[in-house]
């Protein structure tokens, strides 16, 4: 059965400072830029507000954990649990799997596998993983993102976490890259799933990607194409929404709105038309 869910990129301009990860190749190691934001809502505040507009769930961005310490962790995991929604995605926003730097793929894969201790600590169902960032034409690294990913998978599985990916970078900016990248996950016996998200294809075949992807996918990042004023394009909205129908997706809807303005109320412009497929 199909339920709402909403991204924290969905409320970014009320959930305080944005922690970005970044590689430094001169220092061999990753480091966090931290980029301002007001906070009107904390993260441990977001569950109870989003149960009391009517969301079924959440999921929460890398860069907006202001803490990873065990004690915070179980805090958040209590948040959810005390007003009975889940924490459905642990989204990481960084990391290239098709990198050729070895000190960087090594340093990135320790850094996967602490953000997915992360995810099991504070009950996160699930955590996305970026594929890479090599162009889509690069065949090789569909292969080398594979084989990362599923070693990846193979550590989250028994923390009772699932690693899914997502048709975001260039890598799986094209439908049959996709298909290809889940398809040599399995050949390792991996059954590696997605997120579809509207707004990561593009062009002429953008549904036809969509109908390729949704039969894979575990949620569906729904974003439609806003105007200046902060208004979707409702009728290209809803093709993407049919596609999702027409695959027989039964799933989570996360709602994400990045458009000007009061930020609840513009995920309730997309929420409004959304509900007609729940």
């Amino acid at each position: 059965m199909s339920y709402l869910s909403v991204s924290t990129w969905s409320l970014h301009r009320l959930l305080g400072p944005l922690r970005w990860t970044a590689w430094d190749s001169e220092a061999g190691a990753h480091r966090t830029n931290i980029q301002d934001q007001p906070q009107e809502l904390t993260l441990l505040e977001l569950p109870a507000e989003a149960a009391r507009r009517g969301y079924g769930a959440v999921e929460i961005c890398h860069f907006h954990f202001p803490s990873t310490n065990g004690d915070y962790l179980i805090e958040l995991r209590d948040a959810f649990s005390d007003v009975g929604i889940s924490f459905d995605t642990l989204l990481l926003d960084y990391g290239d799997l098709t990198t050729e730097d070895e000190a960087r793929l090594s340093a990135d894969m320790r850094l996967f596998r602490e953000w997915i201790d992360v995810a099991a600590r504070c009950g996160a169902r699930k955590i996305r993983i970026v594929a890479g960032e090599a162009s889509p034409d690069d065949e090789a690294a569909i292969g080398r993102s594979a084989v990362a990913l599923s070693k990846l998978f193979a550590y989250a599985e028994p923390l009772g976490v699932k690693v899914v990916t997502e048709n975001f970078k260039p890598l799986t900016s094209k439908g049959t890259n996709c298909l290809k990248l889940l398809e040599a996950a399995r050949a390792g016996r991996w059954p590696l799933r997605m997120i579809t998200d509207f707004g990561n294809f593009s062009g002429p075949s953008k549904y036809e990607e969509l109908a390729m992807t949704l039969p894979y996918s575990l949620s569906v990042h729904a974003k439609a194409i806003f105007d200046g004023n902060g208004m979707p394009d409702e009728a290209e909205f809803r093709l993407c929404l049919d596609a999702v129908r027409d695959s027989g997706y039964e799933g989570s809807y996360v709602l994400v709105y990045d458009g000007p303005g009061n930020m609840w109320e513009g995920l309730e412009r997309v929420r409004r038309i959304v509900e007609d497929y729940l």
